[in-house]
C-alpha cells in the first residue's frame, strides 16, 4: 500500500539515530502495556468492593497508584527525548535536501522552480517532524493496544469481544472508502499550492517589472483565483473526512451501548460479574480512543503523503554527475593544458548540442570562442567544469580525464565570470569571498581594485559591508559584473573561463578592466565568449563553433584570409562595430554605464 512505504520511508530516516529510536520505541510500548492494567485494576477493585473484601481493594487500589505514577514519569521522559530527536531528524533532513538538491543537475533546476522546490523542502520537513512525534508518542501504542487488547479481551468474554472487534473493522472500513474516494482531489490540490508557490516566487523575483507595467492588481488578482480554485478542490475533500469522523464517533457511541446491553444481559445470567463490564468498558473506551487516534494518524498521513512523495522524489533524483569513489584530486601543480578529445552531448539525446569537438588549448594560452547564437559555445565550456558530462569523447586537463578526479578538486582550479554575474543576498565582501572563502580585507581590496570596483564599492553606505539585494539588483549591471570579475581574480585558478564577461560594461570601463583581465590571464589557460574585437584578436586560438560543431580554428588573421563562417560574421560588422563604438567613446569622454539610472540606496 503506496501510504504505507511512504510511512516506512519516515521512520527510516531515523537512523542515523537509531539506538535512540529503538530505545524510545521500546520504553512507549511498555508504557502503553502500563495503560493495559488500569481497566483491568479497575474491574478488580469493582468485584472486591462487591464482594465485601476491602483489604484486597485497598491492595489494587495501591497498585493502581503506582502503575499511574510510573505512567506519569515515563511519558515525561519518552515525550522531552522524542520532541528533541524529532527536532534534530527535522533540522538534519533539511540540510540533507539542500545538499543534494543543490548538487543536481542544471536540467533539473531548470525543470523545477525555486518556490515550489522552497515549498517542498519546508512543507515536507514540517510533516515528517509530526509523523515522527506521532510514532513515540501514539503510533506504537495504538499498534500495542489493537495486538493485546483484542486477544485479552476475547479470554474475558468473546461475545463483548466481538463487539470490539466489529468497530475495528468498522473504523478500517470508514478510512479506506475515505481515502479512495478523495486522494485524487487532494493530489489535485498539492498541484495547486505547488503552482501558487511558483507564481509568488515569480513575482517576487520579478518586482520591478510587475511594478513597472502596472501589473500589481493583475498578479494580486491571479493569486487571488488561484486561491479559490484551491478551496474548490479542498472543500469536496474536507467534506469526505468530515462524513469519515461523523461514522468513526456514531460506531462508537453504538458500540459502548451494545457492550452495556449485551454485559448487562450476561450478568443477569450469571456469565459476566460487574467487574468484568466494568473492564471491558474501559478497554472498550481505550480502544475508541486508540482508534481515534489512528484515524487522525491515517487522515494526516493522507493529507501529507502527496508532499511527502514530492519531498522524496526531489531526495531520489540522481545526481547524473557520477563522482567515483575515492577519486584522486587534481595535482596542485595544475598547468592547465586542455583538450576536448571526440566530445558530444546533448539536453536531449536525440538532438545533441554538440558534435565531435575536437581542440587542444596549450597551458597558459588563450581560446575565444565565437559562432552564432545557439552554436553551443557556453554549454561547450559548462563541460570544462562539468556541470554536464559528455555522452561521448572525453575533457583531459594535463592529459588527465577530468572525470577521474574529484569534482570539488576540478571546480577548485576553474574560475568562471558568468554573463549573469550570479551575486547572494549577502555583503560584498561575502560575496567576493565565494571566490577565496579565507581572504583577508586587503586581498579582497586589492582583486576589486584590479577589477575597477573597488571606487563604487567604497562610496556605498558601508563600504564592503554594504549588503547586495538580491541577485545583485541594488548594483547596477556594471557594477555587478565587475564583482564578478573581482571574485573571478580572488580566486586565483590556472584556468579561467570568462562568458561574455564583459556585456554589461561601457566601453570605456570595458577597456579599463581588460588591462586587469590581461594581467588576470598571464600564465592561465584562458576560455572566452566574446564578440569584443580586442579580445577575439588577442587570442591564441579562435574556435568558432556553428550548430555544435567546430567549423574552424585558428588566429584571427588567418580565419579572415579563409573566408569561412568567422570572415562572414567579422564582414557583417559582428567585430568591427565594437571596436568602432569603443572609439567613439574614447573620443567622446561618453559611457553607456554613466547613463545607466543607478538604484535607489536603501
Amino acid at each position: 500500500m503506496p501510504i504505507l512505504r511512504i510511512y516506512y520511508r519516515v521512520i527510516a530516516l531515523l537512523a542515523p539515530e537509531k539506538g535512540l529510536a529503538i530505545t524510545l520505541a521500546l520504553a512507549n510500548l511498555s508504557l502503553a502495556g502500563v495503560y493495559f492494567l488500569e481497566p483491568w485494576l479497575f474491574g478488580r477493585v469493582v468485584d472486591a468492593l462487591a464482594d465485601k473484601a476491602h483489604h484486597n481493594a485497598w491492595r489494587f487500589i495501591g497498585a493502581w497508584a503506582a502503575v499511574g505514577f510510573a505512567g506519569v514519569a515515563a511519558s515525561v521522559w519518552v515525550s522531552l527525548h522524542a520532541d528533541r530527536l524529532a527536532h534534530r531528524r527535522r533540522l538534519a533532513v533539511i540540510a540533507q535536501f539542500f545538499e543534494h538538491s543543490i548538487g543536481l543537475p542544471l536540467s533539473f533546476h531548470g525543470q523545477h522552480h525555486t518556490g515550489r522546490l522552497l515549498r517542498i523542502m519546508h512543507t515536507g520537513s514540517s510533516n515528517l517532524f509530526s509523523l515522527w512525534l506521532g510514532f513515540f508518542r501514539d503510533h506504537l501504542a495504538t499498534v500495542l493496544s489493537i495486538l493485546v487488547m483484542v486477544p485479552l479481551a476475547l479470554r474475558m468474554n468473546w461475545k463483548l469481544a466481538l463487539l470490539m472487534i466489529a468497530l475495528m473493522v468498522s473504523f478500517a472500513v470508514f478510512n479506506a472508502i475515505a481515502m479512495r474516494r478523495t486522494h485524487k482531489a487532494q493530489g489535485e490540490v498539492e498541484q495547486l499550492h505547488h503552482e501558487i508557490s511558483e507564481r509568488v516566487g515569480d513575482v517576487f523575483g520579478n518586482v520591478m517589472v510587475v511594478q513597472s507595467f502596472s501589473r500589481i492588481s493583475a498578479e494580486v488578482a491571479e493569486i487571488r483565483n488561484m486561491v479559490r480554485r484551491v478551496l474548490t478542490a479542498q472543500y469536496p475533500v474536507l467534506r469526505g473526512w468530515a462524513w469519515l469522523s461523523v461514522a468513526n464517533r456514531a460506531a462508537s457511541t453504538l458500540t459502548i451501548i451494545a457492550i452495556f446491553a449485551l454485559g448487562t444481559s450476561l450478568n443477569g445470567k450469571g456469565e459476566v460479574s460487574v467487574g468484568a463490564i466494568v473492564s471491558f468498558v474501559g478497554f472498550a473506551m481505550m480502544l475508541i480512543g486508540r482508534m481515534e487516534q489512528f484515524a487522525g494518524f491515517i487522515s494526516g498521513l493522507f493529507f501529507q503523503t502527496h508532499s511527502l512523495n514530492d519531498f522524496f522524489a526531489v531526495l531520489d533524483t540522481p545526481a547524473v554527475l557520477h563522482e567515483q569513489a575515492g577519486a584522486p584530486d587534481l595535482p596542485p601543480d595544475v598547468r592547465g593544458e586542455v583538450a576536448f578529445e571526440n566530445v558530444s552531448f546533448g539536453y536531449d539525446v536525440s538532438h545533441p548540442a554538440l558534435k565531435h569537438l575536437t581542440f587542444r588549448v596549450p597551458a597558459g594560452g588563450t581560446a575565444a570562442i565565437v559562432g552564432p547564437t545557439g552554436a553551443g559555445k557556453t554549454t561547450a565550456l559548462s563541460l570544462l567544469y562539468r556541470a554536464y558530462d559528455p555522452s561521448d569523447g572525453r575533457i583531459t586537463i594535463d592529459g588527465i580525464d577530468i572525470r577521474s578526479v574529484s569534482l570539488h578538486s576540478l571546480r577548485e582550479h576553474i574560475a568562471v565570470v558568468f554573463q549573469d554575474p550570479g551575486l547572494f543576498y549577502r555583503s560584498i565582501a561575502d560575496n567576493l569571498r565565494i571566490g577565496k572563502p579565507d581572504a583577508t580585507d586587503e586581498e579582497i581590496e586589492a582583486a576589486a581594485q584590479a577589477a575597477e570596483a573597488h571606487n563604487f564599492v567604497v562610496v556605498k553606505p558601508d563600504g564592503y559591508s554594504t549588503l547586495v539585494a538580491e541577485r545583485g539588483r541594488s548594483l547596477s549591471g556594471g557594477e555587478r559584473q565587475r564583482l564578478a570579475i573581482a571574485r573571478a581574480m580572488l580566486k586565483d585558478a590556472p584556468i579561467l573561463i570568462l562568458d561574455e564577461a564583459t556585456s554589461a560594461l561601457d566601453n570605456a570601463t570595458e577597456a579599463r578592466i581588460q588591462r586587469a583581465l590581461n594581467k588576470l590571464t598571464e600564465n592561465r589557460t584562458t576560455f572566452v565568449i566574446a564578440h569584443r574585437l580586442s579580445t577575439v584578436r588577442n587570442a591564441d586560438v579562435i574556435l568558432v563553433l556553428k550548430d555544435g560543431e567546430l567549423v574552424e580554428q585558428g588566429r584571427y588573421d588567418e580565419l579572415v584570409a579563409m573566408g569561412g563562417l568567422f570572415a562572414e560574421l567579422d564582414g557583417q560588422g559582428r567585430f568591427v562595430a565594437d571596436a568602432e563604438e569603443s572609439e567613439d567613446a574614447d573620443l567622446s569622454g561618453g559611457s553607456a554605464e554613466a547613463n545607466e539610472p543607478e538604484p535607489a540606496e536603501s
